[in-house]
């Protein structure tokens, strides 16, 4: 059955996820917290990404909504469509080839709900590939300004934001400055306008993470990544010696693909240790 009134509106930008999106929608299925609505922008796919959500609308009317960009605009353009269809008080996030567990949504809630104060949730995450969980990613406990600087501070896959919050910054930057971080510059922005998160230390969100993943993190992005420390560094009015953050994500993506692939696992796998 439909939700009349979702209390939840989860926004998917997908691009050529035909062959993980139905699992990563189970996921969905499975939550406790049922009161969620589902609004998926298929970003150009050229796969068969669309029928496999048509699919998923058929089978449950009016729990998902397609919308479709004629050519790739980007994972902020998509969600940012996303979000201006949204009617839900609290705006969840999932990616198309990922999983996450099924009290993902009731947790997140429940601390959202104990915690008036903040305008975040996330959780801690394990990364897989074809051969299973191989690594944790762990996120400070609560935030603050300061951590900004040092890198995201929350998996936005994994993330809960309150609808309002997010419309007060007007969404995701759509800016090629910001490309491929505009999760960060998103936190940015929102801690420059005072509102803050928390994280819940649970793995409650599986990300896939295989060697493709390293192919995706290019120069460009990196410098991308750096500009976002800076802009942080602006923002919040942090100390100049916070500057030596910016330099990590240049020096990163100067070494080769397969240099940074291995030094990426090595520090993920110590973490679930």
């Amino acid at each position: 059955m439909a939700c009349e009134a979702p209390l939840i509106s989860v926004l998917m930008g997908v691009y050529n996820c035909e062959k993980t999106l139905d699992e990563s929608l189970r996921c969905l299925e499975a939550q406790t917290e049922k009161r969620w609505e589902c609004i998926i922008c298929d970003d150009g796919s050229a796969d068969r990404s669309a029928e496999v959500i048509s699919e998923w609308q058929r089978k449950f009317p009016g729990k998902y909504i397609l919308l479709r960009n004629s050519r790739n605009k980007g994972l902020a353009a998509a969600l940012n469509r996303c979000l201006a269809e949204a009617s839900g008080e609290f705006i969840a996030r999932m990616d198309g080839d990922d999983l996450c567990s099924p009290e993902r949504f009731e947790k997140e809630l429940r601390f959202l709900r104990d915690h008036p104060e903040y305008a975040v949730v996330s959780t801690d995450m394990q990364c897989f590939d074809e051969n299973g969980v191989w690594g944790l990613r762990q996120y400070p406990t609560e935030p603050g300004p300061e951590d900004l600087v040092k890198g995201t501070p929350f998996c936005h896959a994994a993330c809960m934001v309150r609808r309002e919050a997010m419309l007060a910054v007007k969404g995701y930057s759509e800016s090629e400055q910001v490309a491929r971080a505009e999760d960060y510059d998103l936190w940015v922005r929102m801690y420059e306008a005072g509102y803050r998160g928390g994280n819940i230390h649970e793995p409650l969100y599986q990300m896939r993470d295989d060697r493709n993943a390293a192919v995706r993190r290019n120069r460009r992005n990196r410098l991308n990544e750096a500009r976002v420390r800076l802009s942080a560094i602006k923002r919040m009015k942090l100390p100049l010696r916070s500057c030596v953050h910016v330099l990590r994500p240049l020096v990163l993506g100067l070494l080769p693909n397969r240099v940074y692939h291995y030094l990426h696992r090595k520090k993920l796998m110590r973490g679930s240790r």
